[in-house]
């Protein structure tokens, strides 16, 4: 066993809040050396229940940066820090003397990462970073309009863009160490909140185009269908004892499996049921549907979980809190819960590791520091650095982008895994999807939209592995590979010739991710996921839809089919994303102990920790710890200045926590004498009459339109932007913000021509990303095959076979 990948390495972190905490605690578990430089009075969001956890591994430094003796030392501290993480806002770092510039000419190999909400540069640069403004802003509110009985957006609950960002932060800083092995220079890294959230737009920006180009072909948008009721794969269901479950069987035979096993097989007998779920008729889906519940209303949740889990191919978990999924069983089987004495809190149960390198295994430092509790400290001495086995060749030129070089093998489908491959893509590897004939499920998702996110930035080869010539092309294809991705079930790899002992033969420093559901062993290592799966058990979607208090059961089957409906609007797609992006980050971590320490490894990620990460804020526990939030009635925020407000035109999203906006929003909206009224005059105050203050307010808002308020807030310094504008995929369509920052980029794609597509998560100065267009299932079967050696004969035999394959535009 090696030391831990990032031994040795130094981090100054001059970040405020979670999106940098979290981001500095993955390093910091990873063995880094992090020095968490903190504001008079302290870091201002220490006070939020996870901080605890976000602030372990770190040493604290509290300075005053606007003085001379403060700005010193933190020049001092980046003179030999390998990486230095802020969040300023555009603007205060050149104040401060902590331009890029001069820190680069400081410290030549420093690495300097950078979040900020909306980007360097545009019209909302200087805009406040909370995540729901941002989320306000680029119409990520209007994606769950109707989810509740009222018009309008809705409050997004689940803080994605931080948690995304965050995992940015961690892959630029791990891409740019990379590019720093090879040429001994650092670079700027930036990335932002609204970055993070493109990976929420799936496919959307894409379908908006094809509805301009193509509009017989696309007449409106195809994933509108699922604001309606959820398909009879992802149908949440109401058990006898009042508990719900969510069902997640989207690949035909797992559905199949599902309704054999809920004794309603005899609809088989009926011809309107042959084939796949999706292919039924209006009339025959609904009644099936009614069927379905009324079935599962007859025995219990306890009852059901038992059957499903002894079959092993139906995905299914009940609905329940973040602090009740601290208790999983396979979260704790994967170390994904740490059980820790500290000594500000006692008892405490935390995040673990973000995934498991078993060769350079993560130690977290579970102890957070009390503010400036290490006032002198210094940076601790680099350990010596293991020689490599087999140091890495000198590039005959610095590389053009940060992963050039790498190259990827993808056997993976849906969403989470492919789409963590193209994020690699974007940052240079070369990615080789490997599809089966026919291609991966997701290219038959919103006309063959649905994959151009998920496809983009690789080459793709259509292959039957089942074939003996088949298995040849992988064979071929590993030798040449330096990561290899898969999203199977354990056992399946093994079967296929790609399980890691197989490959290792092959290529022994090989980086072997898995990216299963629930992880590589343990009680439900079996066991099918997707998306809604662990929505519902993590904690997400349970708050989206309201709280506890939105799983009352209802007494009819009218009332159970519309809170179906709106739990399944609640438990949307973002557990996939938030796979990806942890995904992408192990594999970093693991690319980076491979370069430093010469040792690949057998990398594994899972589907239940990775949203357990995107729900960090309540995946923790402690004597004291505060309550989540539950959100207002009607989901309209989560306190009277953190909210949504009904506007005289349109809907606006209020961020004013502080003291300090609490006066300047007062002032500005005309109400500068609740300041002095007893019930407002202090946050504590605030919070116990939040319900009169929401009404104050909502008299207020209701005098001026979204984008008068908007202006006149900006202006006077306070978070308040229009939140019913537009949908994500019109704001990445349409925003000059966007174009101005680069966040998104023009690319061919075989069938469909010029596109715009979003983005990379992550920019770098030096060596910037390449991303790519979405590819067509086997696109580059035929120049792959040549590539590896298969002569015109053969090739044409493996056509002619069904071996390989390649769709036509």
């Amino acid at each position: 066993m090696s030391s831990e990948v990032c031994s040795g390495i130094r981090v100054l972190d001059l970040s405020e809040g979670p999106a940098g905490g979290l981001a500095s605690m993955v390093l910091a578990d990873f063995g880094a050396d992090v020095l968490k430089v903190e504001r008079p009075g302290g870091d201002r969001f220490r006070h939020l229940a996870a901080a605890p956890m976000w602030l372990r591994g770190k040493r604290s430094i509290e300075l005053d940066l606007r003085n001379g003796a403060g700005r010193e030392r933190v020049l001092r501290l980046a003179g030999d820090a390998d990486v230095l993480l802020s969040t300023f806002r555009p603007g205060p770092a050149e104040r401060l003397g902590l331009d890029p510039a001069r820190l680069a000419e400081l410290n030549p190999a420093l690495v300097q990462c950078a979040i900020t909400g909306f980007g360097p540069v545009g019209e909302f640069a200087r805009y406040k970073g909370y995540e729901g403004i941002v989320a306000a802003k680029s119409g990520r509110m209007m994606t769950f309009a109707g989810q509740p009985q009222r018009d309008g957006p809705v409050y997004a609950y689940v803080q994605v863009g931080t948690h995304a960002v965050s995992q940015a932060a961690v892959q630029g800083i791990l891409a740019a160490l990379l590019v720093r092995e090879q040429t001994g220079r650092g670079q700027v890294v930036t990335t932002s909140l609204l970055q993070a959230l493109m990976p929420y737009d799936l496919g959307g920006l894409t379908i908006q185009q094809l509805m301009r180009r193509f509009p017989d072909q696309f007449p409106g948008d195809p994933w509108a269908a699922f604001g309606r009721m959820p398909t009879l794969q992802y149908q949440p269901v109401l058990t006898r004892d009042g508990r719900w479950l969510q069902l997640g069987n989207l690949v035909e035979h797992l559905f199949h499996a599902f309704i054999a096993t809920a004794g309603l097989g005899d609809i088989y007998a009926d011809p309107r049921y042959q084939g796949a779920p999706n292919q039924y008729d209006d009339a025959a889906r609904e009644e099936l549907r009614d069927r379905i519940l009324l079935r599962m209303r007859e025995e219990t949740a306890a009852h059901w979980m038992e059957l499903f889990v002894a079959n092993g191919n139906i995905a299914c978990e009940p609905y329940g809190s973040t602090q009740h999924a601290l208790e999983h069983r396979q979260l704790v089987h994967n170390g994904s819960v740490l059980r820790v004495e500290t000594k500000q809190h006692g008892p405490m149960q935390q995040l673990g590791p973000l995934a498991r390198l078993p060769q350079t295994p993560a130690a977290p430092r579970t102890e957070a520091p009390a503010l400036g509790e290490h006032q002198d400290a210094e940076w601790r001495p680099r350990p010596d650095r293991p020689a490599p086995a087999s140091p890495p060749s000198m590039a005959p030129r610095p590389p053009r982008h940060p992963l050039e070089g790498i190259t990827i093998l993808e056997f993976a489908s849906i969403i989470a895994t492919p789409y963590a491959c193209s994020i690699l893509g974007d940052l240079g590897a070369r990615v080789i999807k490997v599809e089966p004939i026919g291609g991966d499920p997701m290219r038959g998702m919103a006309a063959g939209a649905g994959a151009s996110k998920t496809t983009a930035s690789k080459e793709s080869i259509s292959v039957d592995m089942k074939a003996e010539e088949g298995r040849e092309v992988v064979q071929r294809l590993l030798r040449h590979a330096d990561v290899l991705v898969h999203n199977f079930r354990p056992g399946v790899p093994e079967r296929l010739g790609i399980g890691y002992e197989d490959v290792r033969r092959v290529r022994p420093q090989i980086v072997y991710v898995s990216a299963s559901g629930y992880g590589t062993d343990g009680p439900d290592a079996h066991r099918p996921n997707a998306h809604p799966i662990p929505g519902a058990a993590l904690g997400g979607a349970v708050m989206q839809a309201g709280g506890p208090p939105a799983l009352v059961a209802p007494e009819d089957l009218q009332g159970i089919r519309e809170l179906s409906r709106q739990l399944m609007r609640a438990n949307e797609v973002n557990p996939d994303p938030n796979t990806s992006v942890v995904i992408a980050s192990a594999t970093l971590l693991a690319l980076y102990a491979k370069r430093t320490q010469g040792v690949g490894q057998h990398v594994q990620c899972d589907m239940m920790t990775a949203n357990a990460y995107a729900n960090f804020d309540d995946f923790v526990h402690y004597d004291g710890k505060p309550e989540r939030p539950p959100p207002l009635p009607g989901l309209l925020g989560l306190s009277a200045l953190y909210r949504l407000y009904q506007t005289l035109e349109g809907w606006v999203f209020l961020a004013a926590p502080s003291d300090t906006e609490w006066r300047a929003l007062a002032d500005t909206v005309g109400c500068a004498e609740l300041l002095a009224d007893p019930r407002f005059c202090t946050a504590a105050a605030r919070a116990e009459h939040d319900a009169e203050l929401s009404t104050e307010l909502e008299a207020r808002f209701a005098r001026r339109s979204a984008e008068d308020w908007e202006r006149l807030l900006t202006e006077a310094g306070v978070a308040c932007v229009r939140a019913d504008a537009c949908p994500p995929s019109v704001f990445f369509d349409q925003s000059p913000h966007v174009l101005e920052n680069g966040f998104v980029t023009e690319v061919d794609h075989l069938r469909w021509g010029r596109l715009w597509r979003t983005g990379p998560l992550v920019s770098l100065s030096a060596t910037p990303p390449a991303p790519g267009s979405g590819v067509l299932a086997g696109q580059h079967t035929r120049q792959l095959l040549r590539e590896l050696a298969f002569d015109a004969d053969a090739i044409e035999r493996m056509y002619a076979a069904g071996v390989v394959a390649s769709e036509l535009p």
